[in-house]
């Protein structure tokens, strides 16, 4: 007989074998640790988009037609709404753009505007304390004007510049154009909070 068949095949011991299996048996728990955890990250990356995009938008303001309210590239939160009242700011969209304007009156409301830029809603004066400099702006609508059924008027806080319901080639927002009304500004940190 030779060497080899002689030899006693040796066992593996009980110590061993339950290593082993512990082994085995953390190898298992781990994937399944993995993969539930793998996929609850993709369910909540889904839901932030989700409510990013439809509740909650998140836009970055460019130009200057709302300053002093808010700055060039502030980055504020939006609620996906179509309730918004004399004062709200509003982002819309316009020509595959974002527009960020402040609501100044709803349907069948009457606007008129003084050559000195004070705004009349309802032929009484409108108190503005988030406009720093008032100016008659880029404005080719016959005044008074009455907003249309189903629409507001918007104004820029940064009345020489802005471009908006003054103006017919903004004119009155539909309902169905606004993305929602501006809730917070959460950048630049100095800047946090609610714009006034």
């Amino acid at each position: 007989m030779s060497e080899n068949s002689e030899k006693k095949l040796e066992l593996p011991s009980l110590e061993l074998l339950e290593a082993e299996l512990a082994k085995e048996q953390y190898k298992d728990r781990y994937g399944k640790v993995l993969r539930s955890t793998v996929f609850f990250l993709v369910v909540v990356a889904a839901a932030t988009v989700l409510i990013a995009v439809l509740l909650l938008p998140v836009l970055q303001i460019s130009g200057t037609s709302m300053t002093d309210s808010l700055q060039d590239e502030d980055i504020v939160v939006a609620l996906n709404s179509n309730r918004y009242r004399t004062g709200d700011i509003i982002a819309f969209y316009y020509n595959n753009n974002i527009l960020v304007k402040r609501v100044i009156a709803s349907s069948g409301d009457w606007v008129n505007i003084d050559m000195d830029g004070n705004v009349y809603v309802n032929e009484e004066l409108l108190d503005e304390p988030y406009v720093t400099e008032k100016a008659f702006g880029d404005c080719n609508i016959t005044l008074p004007y009455q907003v249309p059924e189903g629409r507001c008027f918007v104004m820029g806080d940064h009345r020489s510049t802005s471009i908006d319901s003054r103006n017919k080639a903004v004119g009155c927002i539909s309902n169905d154009m606004v993305i929602g009304k501006i809730i917070f500004r959460v950048w630049p940190l100095s800047n946090l909070g609610i714009p006034r």
